[in-house]
């Protein structure tokens, strides 16, 4: 009996100690948890790359290799686009602060019987106040204001620390080549750590690499394809700031529900005020065409069947991951949300029947 006490308290005692140095060794590794992160998906998305070159060579060096590949095919390409997108979200928050393109909008609007309309259905509807075309407008502005400048406080503090963007990737690459070389041993580490079976920890580590896939290999891809795409047709229609607008589409994309047609539309209907029908019927069938393809053929062509997961869950855990994490919340969010329904299939599949006898005791 004093045994099993002793027993008891040395394991209690145990408990704490080992609580006490993951919550320091958390803190120790919390400046760079999004290194470690981006480093993490990163290296599943260039592992075919890895494999081909593990062929033929050996696995530091192919590893080696890998890592090169990366900073080419992501550091050059991203430091060269943050500085021009720099530039032309700046351009938007003179625009939007100057209210030139409000000012066009307005003299087109004005050439029009829409604000008769409108304040027509107000007044039928007994609301007496009568709004001008400035008033109607001005959110527009004050959204572009808000957005140009954003985006351009952001990329000046990347471009501008040229340093600490170096710094950072580098230590993602270390990342990644360890997870080339020890991956393995580093997750079936944490398989032997964790409590849960091994069935379950392998449930956890499919879906997330999984998710990982479908966010930068799905919807990078087609954000990139849409981005671009969107960016030549504001740029072949005489649009200021195509490559901004682009950006934007590739960012819009990762959204299942709203997309790219919360610009593409606007823009339709921007031209056919303009006596423009047919290069607004243009956009529209060009906005139609390039996300039903991307949706419904080249991400589930890529993709597959690698995550299911509802477009409504998928929507709101990327607009809240941006408002938590920023810009690295389009990665965070669906992953987040993947562990909440991961941990709750195991609940159910295991552990509800503890709970509420009778239930759970059939696999989901």
């Amino acid at each position: 009996m004093e045994q099993n006490i002793f027993g008891r308290a040395v394991f209690f005692f145990f408990l704490v100690l080992f609580c006490i140095s993951i919550l320091l060794m958390g803190k120790l590794i919390a400046p760079f948890f999004a290194t470690i992160i981006l480093g993490i998906v990163f290296t599943g998305v260039f592992k075919p790359v890895f494999n081909f070159f593990l062929r033929k060579l050996s696995p530091r060096v192919a590893s080696v290799l890998t890592c090169v590949i990366m900073f080419f095919v992501v550091f050059i390409p991203v430091f060269f686009f943050v500085g021009i997108l720099s530039k032309e979200a700046l351009n938007l928050y003179n625009m939007a602060k100057d209210a030139v393109f409000s000012n066009q909008l307005i003299n087109l609007l004005e050439n029009t019987q829409a604000l008769e309309k409108i304040n027509d259905l107000l007044g039928r509807a007994g609301i007496e106040k009568v709004y001008s075309w400035n008033e109607l407008i001005a959110p527009v502005s004050e959204l572009g204001k808000i957005v140009g400048y954003s985006l351009f406080q952001q990329a000046r503090a990347i471009t501008s620390n040229l340093f600490s963007l170096v710094f950072y990737f580098g230590l993602m690459l270390i990342v990644v080549f360890y997870m080339f070389m020890d991956g393995k041993k580093f997750i079936q580490y944490l398989y032997d750590l964790s409590p849960l079976k091994d069935e379950h920890d392998k449930q956890l580590f499919e879906k997330f690499n999984g998710m990982a896939g479908a966010v930068l290999i799905g919807n990078g891809l087609g954000g990139l394809i849409q981005g671009c795409a969107g960016g030549v047709l504001f740029w072949s229609m005489g649009f200021n700031s195509p490559f901004l607008w682009g950006v934007i589409m590739g960012f819009l994309a990762f959204l299942p529900i709203v997309g790219i047609g919360v610009v593409l539309v606007p823009a339709a209907i921007f031209l056919m005020l303009k006596s423009s029908l047919g290069s607004g019927l243009f956009v529209l069938v060009f906005y139609g065409i390039l996300s039903w393809g991307i949706e419904y053929i080249f991400k589930p062509k890529v993709v597959g069947d690698r995550v299911a997961m509802h477009p409504l869950i998928v929507f709101f855990s990327i607009i809240g991951g941006l408002k938590v994490y920023g810009l690295l919340g389009i990665i965070y969010g669906p992953l987040i949300a993947t562990l909440f329904l991961t941990l709750a299939d195991i609940y159910f599949s295991s552990f509800q029947s503890m709970v509420e006898p009778g239930k759970g005791l059939k696999e989901t």
